[in-house]
């Protein structure tokens, strides 16, 4: 791949356990995937028409209710392509988080709006964290498959990070909420 995006190795991903729709694609990384990863319809689209131009995947047009539905299959290059990437070692793992870009810059403003912004953090780590424990409890129902055994690790280390976070978001609500209150003491 001379051009390589990480798009495309997440719908290779997607595709070499079944056929989906641009749709669908969206839909699976919004889930579980997105705990790790985002895709916007605006850079899948792109991707599965360079994947094809590149015969890494084939589209299969349906007739289904009155609508065209197209699907997407991988070829056998584009399962090459994807054993190729799962075995490069080198790696990018960037961390991009705004509540701790905003936290980095918050002596621009009151210890009450850090606090807020931290409170924010938490509530969504929260919602994602009761989510991530409902994948689990779910794939250790279904039937041992080679792929939730993957499935799995991810959600586990989902789970034990997002525990971390909460674990600092109590952490730095009091330091900064002790420091709040000192400051209104000697304000006093």
């Amino acid at each position: 791949m001379a051009r390589e995006r990480k798009i495309d190795m997440v719908i290779l991903g997607l595709l070499n356990h079944e056929d989906l729709t641009g749709y669908d694609i969206k839909k699976r990384i919004d889930g579980a995937i997105s705990f790790f990863w985002k895709g916007s319809f605006g850079n899948i689209y792109p991707a599965l028409k360079d994947m094809e131009n590149q015969g890494l995947i084939t589209k299969r047009e349906l007739a289904v209710g009155g609508r065209d539905k197209i699907t997407y299959h991988i070829t056998k290059s584009g399962k090459a392509a994807l054993k190729d990437w799962l075995r490069e070692e080198q790696v990018s793992n960037e961390l991009k988080y705004e509540t701790l870009l905003k936290l980095f810059f918050s002596g621009a403003d009151s210890r009450e709006v850090s606090l807020r912004n931290i409170e924010v953090f938490e509530e969504q780590i929260k919602k994602d964290l009761k989510l991530l424990k409902t994948y689990s409890e779910t794939l250790e129902k279904a039937p041992d498959t080679e792929d939730h055994v993957y499935y799995s690790l991810t959600v586990s280390f989902g789970i034990e990070t997002y525990e971390a976070y909460l674990k600092w978001c109590a952490k730095a609500k009091k330091m900064l909420g002790k420091r709040v209150m000192e400051i209104d003491e000697t304000e006093s």
